[in-house]
C-alpha cells in the first residue's frame, strides 16, 4: 500500500514526566505535539527546543506525518511502513491522532529512513 509521507521541519524530544504531572506550560503550541497519560508516566513529543532544562528527555527525533484522514476501517497502513523500517533495523516510535499516523525516527538514520520508504513504494514529501 504505497503512501504519501510528510517530513515534518525541525527536531522533536520525547519527554517523561511523573504520572501525576500537570501539562506543563512550556508545551506550547509548536507544529506538533502530543500528551499521552498512564498509570507510569506523563508523556509528552514537542519540538526540542520547548524542553527546559532538568526534563528527562530524548532529542534527535525527526517526525514523518502519513498523509491522511485514515478511516478506522482501513487496516494495514502503519504496518506499511513499520515493516520496510523493521527490516532496516531502523528502530521507530508511533504515535496517532483522530485522522493519521505519525512516526518519529532517529535524525541520525533519517536519510537511511527515507530511502527505505522510497524503495518500499512510499512517497516522501521533504519539505
Amino acid at each position: 500500500m504505497p503512501l504519501a509521507l510528510q517530513l515534518i521541519p525541525g527536531e522533536f524530544a520525547v519527554c517523561r514526566l511523573p504520572p501525576d504531572s500537570s501539562v506543563p506550560s512550556w508545551l506550547g503550541s509548536g507544529m506538533f505535539s502530543s500528551v499521552t497519560r498512564t498509570v507510569d508516566e506523563l508523556s509528552i513529543i514537542c519540538p526540542t527546543a520547548q524542553v527546559p532544562p532538568g526534563i528527562k528527555h530524548e532529542a534527535g527525533w525527526r517526525l514523518l506525518k502519513l498523509q491522511g484522514p485514515f478511516a478506522f476501517t482501513e487496516t494495514g497502513i502503519l504496518a506499511s511502513v513499520l515493516a520496510p523500517l523493521a527490516a532496516a533495523k531502523i528502530g521507530i516510535l508511533a504515535t496517532a491522532t483522530f485522522d493519521t499516523d505519525y512516526v518519529l525516527l532517529k535524525a541520525s538514520r533519517l536519510e537511511v529512513a527515507l530511502r527505505t520508504l522510497e524503495v518500499a513504494g512510499h512517497t516522501v514529501h521533504r519539505d
